[in-house]
């Protein structure tokens, strides 16, 4: 089991956040990072061409590492989670009569790009509720989501955990489904990845697409997508000159190229370069990879398990433990527990979490501890 890591942030020693699925804190090697991305900014004289390469090229290859990637070149440098998925939906043919399947409540990135991809088509969009509360609503959802793939599905498009209360998706056996009738399957690993085992050999998305700044512990406005052969042809959002075959001879850039780099790069963002949050970028991927990603779930679940078992002993519904991942989870309040009361109270108490719907969502990470947890436990039931 892995120490506190606490020590590694600039956490204040008065507070409790509990809330990485909102945004992770920056280690203080990601600050270094930054810190000296600005200074080496501040004279450009010494970045060279080839920098403008080398370090998207770093991220690619731990980005492939984290995600079991055997080709590095399937990774794209994405601004945001609703840029890998717009890439997706530009290269997504959809025609009248066919069908998106996606969950209810999804995150609004990986919503809005459907409802008008689906408008535009004619096409039909099919949002899965649960379709049980209490005992066995995870495993029925999950096979709601099955029961709505059919012949005229398209894209199957989810998040590997619901991110309003941690429900797990079984993207194996969705995966499976969505291949025999020929739909792709589109991840959005935002609250996944970093803190939850992801290999993309055994779940074989057709794209997977992560923001860095929740549990890459990274910095905001840049992320990593990996899109698989269905979209070897597919056209970027951009047209920018760094994605053309031969833009590393910067002497020979009037000298315009229809062709495209090999792989992935031809979706980077725009400034993919990015000399502040590149650097920020590899440093969160290299300390997520030295903890390594079973350690990381281990501690967050060892954490908060028996904080888990008590709330449901006093009523608080929550999602069963085979059914979520152990860094995430939501707590359904009581009937006698209001909301706005208990909002207040874990504000003056300097408790972090988030309210998602009638959830409050809890999301520790390798800074929290017993103490953290044990305020949380008081607030709660006081």
């Amino acid at each position: 089991m892995l120490p506190c890591q606490r020590d590694r942030f600039s956490l204040p020693s008065d507070g409790h956040y509990l809330n990485c699925a909102y945004m992770s804190p920056l280690s203080k090697r990601v600050e270094r990072a930054g810190i000296e991305g600005i200074r080496r900014k501040a004279v450009p004289a010494g970045i060279t061409p080839e920098d403008f390469f080398s370090g998207c090229a770093r991220v690619r290859r731990l980005f492939a590492e984290l995600v079991n990637v055997p080709d590095p070149q399937r990774i794209a440098i994405i601004p945001a989670a609703s840029y890998g998925l717009a890439v997706v939906a530009r290269n997504t043919v959809l025609s009248k009569g066919q069908n998106v399947v996606t969950a209810h409540h999804q995150f609004p990135s990986n919503m809005y790009v459907w409802r008008r991809l689906c408008r535009d088509a004619g096409a039909e969009l099919r949002v899965v509720e649960p379709t049980t509360a209490g005992a066995g609503r995870e495993a029925s959802w999950n096979e709601a989501v099955m029961e709505a793939v059919d012949a005229d599905t398209a894209v199957v498009a989810l998040g590997h955990v619901h991110w309003t209360d941690g429900t797990l998706f079984d993207l194996e056996r969705i995966g499976e489904r969505a291949r025999e009738v020929g739909a792709a399957l589109i991840v959005d690993g935002t609250q996944s990845v970093g803190a939850m085992d992801f290999d993309v050999q055994r779940i074989q998305p057709d794209a997977l697409i992560c923001a860095a700044y929740k549990w890459l512990t990274g910095p905001y406005a840049v992320g990593a997508a990996y899109f698989g052969p269905r979209y070897d042809a597919g056209l970027p959002l951009e047209e920018t000159w760094i994605a053309r075959e031969g833009s590393e001879n910067f002497a020979g850039l009037v000298d315009y190229q229809d062709r495209y780099r090999s792989g992935a790069a031809r979706f980077d963002v725009g400034e993919a370069s990015n000399f502040i949050l590149v650097p920020m970028f590899i440093a969160a991927l290299e300390q997520v990879l030295e903890w390594q990603v079973p350690r990381i779930e281990a501690y967050c679940r060892h954490l908060t398990t028996g904080l888990i078992e008590e709330a449901q002993g006093r009523g608080y519904g929550a999602t069963e433990e085979n059914w979520r991942g152990g860094h995430l989870f939501g707590l359904r309040l009581p009937e006698d527990v209001d909301l706005a009361t208990l909002q207040a109270r874990l504000r003056d108490r300097q408790i972090y979490v988030s309210v998602r719907g009638s959830v409050v969502r809890v999301a520790p990470h390798l800074y929290n501890d017993a103490a953290d947890i044990e305020a949380l436990r008081e607030a709660l039931w006081v």
